[in-house]
């Protein structure tokens, strides 16, 4: 659920920008998915900056990006020389990604990987990627939990895990679909994670937003990165 432009591309999973609060289900399907990258662009095509800002210090090795959307932040790694699998349940969001990475420039397609995938069921290869990278992917708390020791699984001694999210409290904001049971801190996402085998870090970085109600507010991220220890 990226409900904000500012952010470089959508997850695979997720509400609406706006909308009403109905049954959740309708928005972790392919056909909804694919109904909405058939048509023009929905993100900015930059990168997510807390992925620029937390990868920016890590040595390029093999990366996945899950949830991948319009392509932005495979693109991103990729051009710093990363090997990168980015994985969406949406086809038309592959195609259009990697018709994107082949304009911007031919050769970054060698080091990128697309892969369609139902985050709901999908492994991973286990102890694979120096960096697996989650952005913006809202679920209910089951599947979200599960989701993320897969993608713990996948994350190699040495590696870097990086989840970021809407934090709860933008629920305040009256511009968040009312289900709190989709909005974690980055404390809480920790949870699945044993901490004698992690280094973990949390935060929850304020930025400003512009809404569709023309409003701006103050709204807060939930990040978790956790290195394995080897």
């Amino acid at each position: 659920m990226n409900t904000s432009h500012q952010h470089g591309h959508g997850p695979g999973y997720g509400p609406p920008p706006t909308g009403p609060d109905s049954d959740p289900s309708q928005w972790f399907t392919q056909e909804y998915w694919d109904d909405r990258y058939n048509g023009e662009p929905i993100w900015s095509g930059n990168p997510n900056p807390l992925l620029v800002s937390y990868a920016a210090e890590l040595a390029p090795g093999r990366a996945l990006d899950v949830g991948s959307g319009e392509g932005a932040d495979v693109i991103w790694l990729a051009t710093q020389g990363w090997n990168v699998t980015g994985a969406d349940i949406s086809p038309i969001a592959l195609r259009r990604a990697a018709e994107l990475a082949a304009r911007t420039d031919r050769a970054l397609t060698a080091r990128i990987t697309w892969q369609q995938a139902d985050l709901l069921s999908w492994q991973p290869p286990e102890g694979h990627f120096d960096l697996v990278s989650a952005q913006f992917i809202h679920l209910l708390r089951s599947e979200r939990e599960s989701l993320h020791r897969r993608l713990a699984a996948a994350v190699r001694p040495g590696g870097t895990l990086l989840v970021v999210s809407h934090h709860p409290s933008d629920l305040d904001t009256g511009q968040r679909p009312q289900l709190p049971e989709m909005f974690a801190t980055g404390e809480e996402m920790a949870t699945v994670l044993d901490p004698a085998a992690w280094d973990i870090d949390t935060a929850e970085p304020g930025r400003q937003a512009t809404f569709p109600d023309g409003e701006t507010y103050t709204i807060h991220d939930a990040v978790l990165r956790a290195v394995r220890r080897s």
